[in-house]
């Protein structure tokens, strides 16, 4: 059930227990062979899926598209919200629906530079709202709810990378035209060198086109194979939100 289709006496209407999912990626760049609006796409993509299989049983808000993509920046076409300011958009956009008297607050996150201060702002707003105790705020990133590789063996990557055979696969998917050459894109690994220490970094450290992964590899059949996986992983996490009892810490 989407949010734009709604009027506010319709939004009115609803349960305070229906989860409300808003979607965050991102605007950036994504090397020489993909389009910088890789992250919205995909994302979206993967929350067109859920809502089809969902039904109204979901809120589903817009896409929001500016993401905190700073280390990006050196990267002509990428648009970033500095982090701290981006944490703070995330808790009004939530407050927004707080103040109506939802409930449950999810945000399905598609761009890895959102973690962190996605993080950040589901913990603040807690704190802020430490007295209601039938509230749920969640931030997740839709590529943690299911392992691609272990359905087909040639998948050479693990994990999401940047521009990489997962998210060229998943465009190639979507609209073959918006990758250019990527069978001729060298791979560069997805390290961060110091072992289980985070380092801090930008894009520009780390691979110097861009890209971080191995674009090479990528195929439309893998594309539809990550598309359903995350999606499946997806809808059954809300499915957890959806059948949260309003006072027990872990999911039923």
């Amino acid at each position: 059930m989407q949010l734009t289709d709604m009027t506010w006496k319709a939004v009115d209407s609803l349960s305070r227990n229906i989860p409300i999912v808003i979607p965050v990626a991102a605007l950036e760049q994504h090397g020489h062979h993909m389009p910088v609006f890789t992250d919205s796409m995909l994302l979206g993509e993967v929350m067109r899926r859920a809502d089809a299989r969902l039904g109204d049983r979901v809120l589903f808000a817009p896409l929001q598209w500016l993401g905190n993509s700073d280390h990006h920046i050196d990267f002509p076409g990428t648009v970033s919200s500095p982090p701290r300011l981006y944490l703070d958009l995330l808790k009004a956009l939530a407050e927004n629906f707080l103040r109506h008297g939802f409930k449950r607050i999810v945000f399905i996150n598609g761009h890895g530079g959102n973690d962190i201060p996605g993080r950040q702002a589901v913990f603040e707003l807690r704190q802020d709202h430490r007295d209601e105790k039938d509230l749920l705020l969640l931030f997740a990133t839709y590529w943690d709810f299911g392992e691609p590789q272990t359905s087909r063996d040639d998948f050479v990557q693990k994990e999401m990378g940047h521009a990489c055979e997962w998210e060229t696969s998943m465009i190639l998917r979507l609209n073959p035209k918006l990758v250019h050459d990527h069978t001729k894109v060298a791979s560069i690994p997805n390290s961060y060198g110091f072992g289980k220490a985070y380092r801090g970094w930008t894009t520009k450290d780390r691979t110097a086109p861009g890209h971080i992964g191995t674009p090479a590899v990528a195929t439309e059949e893998k594309g539809e194979v990550l598309f359903a996986t995350f999606a499946n992983g997806i809808c059954g996490f809300l499915e957890q939100v959806i059948g949260w009892d309003g006072v027990s810490w872990d999911a039923k």
